[in-house]
């Protein structure tokens, strides 16, 4: 039998194609079913997206092995290994000649199809309670800190509590879990008077996202002291929750709707004031960017279009001031040469590696680029099913940033960062840590030599 044989699949939308949960059509089971074969279909006979994660080398082993090329034969249960092999990494939509951004007529979207699949499942499920835990790091780190050390040191050195997250769970045992701060970023950012009682102040607000919040406020802090060095004035804000896409992951709308809504709430008094929100993970600032517009309720829509135009990369919004008179090139001291990641999620906004190319400005310093996926993609890579798949998928980006002599890596993406470290042997910087570290005589071994005759 040929593909043939089996009659044609239209590449062409169904009448079920909706990416919008506020759609009742959205959440119709055959909708869905009838955009799952067209997406399968147009996917089959592309197979441009083989080497990003496993949906699509299973898809096609199914249809290969098993069903003789027709899609329709494709199992329930096959169609739930595919979507959960998707970990939303968006290198796939970046690639796709088919897509919604490239304003195709095929109107493709996997990773959205995959949001809506689970979205349904979880609709009917429920949310699983590993999934609810991680799904929420701003009320897991609130635990961890009312814990004292306690949670550190049991995550770090209990084989015995890492093998119950795993019984209990579904958390690997041997991957390496971000530690938690003492201090949350917001407590710093009131004790240092950045917090106003007027929305009005300032240039930009920053959204530090619940990683550097909770895990690691220097990063934050760091972004503060480079802004600020480069005459921007800096606002922070109070209550901001969790960007919502840990609980996404999983198909929970709600906890996201919830979350958004707060950020919102305090985010679209200071965009109504003209100034630009700065959002540190590039995974938060495409949620902000990209997904809030679509996903939130219907009474937020118009607010979250107005912010999502605000949103910006702090390494983008530095790269947009460097020709303006306040821009600090004075730098101190040099890193020498920088290995650099590109993460997926910054890809996935198209808005360049300008982290990169501000280290590049920094003198002595010559970043090579590695463009793989690194593999942690969230909470994928803390799962015991996605582990060690995470590690075999990183490893292109491992023996990458490894590949040269450079005593310094840099990834703008914090989880990048302990992937590498665990995985790869060094900890990689954020960009806005390099910055503000090359601006000290101290900050790296190499002094910068001025030139005496100006």
């Amino acid at each position: 039998m040929t593909d043939s044989d089996h009659g044609s699949i239209s590449y062409s939308p169904t009448s079920g194609l909706a990416y919008d949960p506020s759609d009742d059509l959205y959440w119709d089971p055959a909708a869905l079913k009838g955009e799952i074969d067209r997406t399968f279909e147009i996917c089959h006979g592309c197979r441009m997206c083989f080497k990003y994660c496993d949906s699509f080398p299973a898809l096609f082993a199914f249809l290969d092995e098993r069903h003789d090329g027709d899609v329709r034969l494709i199992t329930a249960n096959e169609t739930a290994q595919i979507m959960d092999a998707c970990f939303q990494c968006k290198l796939c939509e970046v690639q796709c000649p088919y897509s919604v951004r490239d304003e195709h007529k095929f109107q493709l979207d996997f990773p959205k199809l995959v949001h809506r699949y689970k979205a349904q499942r979880t609709r009917v499920s429920g949310t699983r309670l590993r999934d609810r835990i991680l799904g929420d790091p701003d009320r897991m780190a609130g635990a961890a800190r009312a814990s004292g050390r306690l949670v550190n040191t049991l995550n770090s050195r209990s084989r015995l509590h890492r093998r119950f997250l795993d019984l209990l769970l579904g958390i690997h045992p041997d991957k390496e879990l971000p530690q938690f701060a003492r201090t949350t970023f917001t407590t710093w950012a009131v004790d240092k008077g950045l917090v106003s009682a007027s929305s009005s102040e300032g240039e930009v607000v920053l959204f530090p996202t619940c990683y550097v919040e909770n895990n690691e406020p220097e990063v934050g802090q760091d972004t503060v002291s480079v802004l600020s060095r480069n005459g921007v004035d800096v606002t922070c804000e109070t209550g901001l929750q969790c960007c919502g896409m840990p609980a996404w992951e999983s198909g929970d709308l709600k906890t996201l709707q919830k979350k958004a809504n707060i950020n919102l709430d305090r985010l679209t008094p200071h965009v109504a004031a003209g100034k630009s929100v700065v959002a540190i993970n590039p995974t938060c600032s495409m949620m902000l960017r990209r997904e809030y517009p679509g996903l939130v309720a219907e009474k937020d829509k118009a607010r979250a279009e107005k912010v999502a135009a605000a949103v910006v990369d702090p390494s983008e919004f530095l790269w947009s001031i460097r020709d303006e008179d306040r821009f600090d090139d004075n730098f101190a001291s040099t890193p020498g040469n920088v290995s650099y990641h590109a993460p997926c999620h910054l890809r996935a906004q198209a808005i360049g590696f300008k982290g990169r190319d501000l280290i590049r400005r920094i003198p002595a310093v010559k970043p090579s680029t590695t463009i793989e996926c690194c593999g942690h993609d969230g909470t994928f890579a803390m799962k015991t099913e996605g582990y060690e798949v995470s590690v075999r998928i990183g490893k292109k980006a491992f023996d990458g940033i490894g590949s040269n002599d450079a005593e310094v890596w840099a990834t703008d993406c914090p989880l990048a960062a302990l992937q590498f470290a665990q995985h790869a042997g060094r900890r990689p910087m954020h960009p806005m840590s390099i910055l503000a570290r090359a601006y000290e005589p101290d900050g790296f071994p190499t002094p910068i030599e001025k030139d005496r005759s100006q």
